[in-house]
């Protein structure tokens, strides 16, 4: 799984901005709050605006998410 993660969070420095937006979604699937660093990343630094919209929205609903399972487990 960490390996999946992983690779998608490379793919968010892809030359291309749909291959970025499409790693975006694939990470939000994934529920991995590994990659929560990489989508602010994203946010703060990418030079297509769409991509950075689509990290901040993915990146609040993946908080959302890990944020609803530890407390499902705990």
């Amino acid at each position: 799984m960490k390996q999946i993660v992983e690779y998608h969070i490379s793919r968010l420095k892809d030359k291309s901005p749909q291959a970025r937006l499409k790693a975006i979604q694939e990470l939000v699937l994934l529920e991995d709050a590994d990659a929560l660093d990489a989508l602010k990343d994203v946010f703060e630094t990418d030079s297509d605006e769409d991509v950075r919209k689509a990290a901040q929205k993915a990146g609040r609903e993946l908080f959302l998410k890990v944020r609803a399972k530890e407390s499902n487990a705990g």
